[in-house]
């Protein structure tokens, strides 16, 4: 195997299976991955550019004091030298910090699993070209809004499904723009044909699917609520609302909606206001949260 295969990254939603796969994954011997390091999401542009030393002493000050970026064990002293004889992109910073804890490991590639990671797509494959990324999704009938039919708090149902078709909307963007580089998996086919599922990812990374990553499927826990699959279940107000306003986003990905469903915008599919209004409180958050931040230092 080319040690230069670059880095994996596992995004996606709550509850989509990125801990399961991320679980099968580190349980091959030449990779390393980590979880929760949050390096993209809280740090990528805060502190301007790092090319200036000034910002690059407060960037590693204040990541030597992060608990997640601790739990990698760095060497603060020589990521602060290697990274001045590269170029002076958070991507490369951030990347030393994993790439080193790999190598302390015995490790001769390395992975994050990140929640929604994916909205940071451009600047990783800027930074990394050889980098894959698999993003998680899961059918939010389920996974999110409606779960064994529980009460939810007012206005969860609109908020999650704005969150959702965001992310179903990044999924699509993100593997027509990098295309071999970009893999979106589906929970429920994770959870029918694990094994299948995970040989499919190793041929995406490039990794042969070892005797050990069979008996770390072993152990992973799939959970599959009453009435997952959505569409041959009795409907509920809050499956009929999401399937009203992400009917394109299911069927790109391949999940079944009813035949005769309402179109979006139509009466029988706005719902009450309380979510009407949290979906677009969403889906404000969205645009100016999610698509990317590359801008910011453009």
């Amino acid at each position: 195997m080319n040690a230069e295969r670059g880095p994996i990254f596992i995004g996606g939603l709550a509850h989509s299976g990125k801990t399961q796969l991320r679980i099968v994954l580190g349980s091959h011997p030449e990779i390393s991955m980590t979880r929760r390091t949050y390096l993209w999401r809280r740090y990528f542009g805060r502190f301007g550019d790092l090319g200036r030393p000034r910002n690059l002493d407060r960037c590693l000050t204040a990541l030597s004091r992060d608990e997640g970026v601790r739990s990698l064990a760095p060497d603060v002293d020589r990521v602060r030298r290697e990274f001045l004889t590269g170029p002076a992109t958070y991507g490369h910073l951030f990347g030393l910090f994993h790439q080193h804890h790999a190598e302390r490991l015995g490790k001769r590639r390395w992975g994050d699993q990140l929640g929604s990671v994916e909205r940071f797509a451009d600047p990783i494959f800027e930074s990394f070209p050889k980098a894959r990324m698999i993003q998680m999704i899961r059918d939010p009938r389920v996974a999110g809004a409606v779960v064994n039919g529980r009460r939810q708090r007012p206005g969860k149902v609109g908020w999650e499904t704005a969150i959702w078709r965001r992310s179903a909307e990044l999924a699509e963007r993100n593997r027509r723009r990098y295309a071999d580089r970009y893999r979106v998996v589906r929970y429920e086919n994770l959870a029918a044909h694990p094994e299948a599922t995970v040989r499919g990812v190793c041929a995406f990374l490039g990794e042969d699917f070892l005797d050990g990553m069979a008996e770390a499927l072993d152990e992973v826990r799939f959970d599959t609520p009453a009435g997952e699959g959505g569409a041959g279940e009795p409907r509920r107000s809050p499956a009929a609302f999401i399937e009203g306003h992400a009917k394109r986003e299911l069927l790109l990905l391949e999940y079944p909606v009813p035949a005769n469903l309402a179109p979006r915008g139509s009466s029988s599919a706005i719902g009450r206001p309380i979510d009407m209004a949290a979906m677009a409180a969403g889906r404000a958050f969205g645009t100016r949260h999610w698509p990317s931040v590359i801008g910011r230092l453009r």
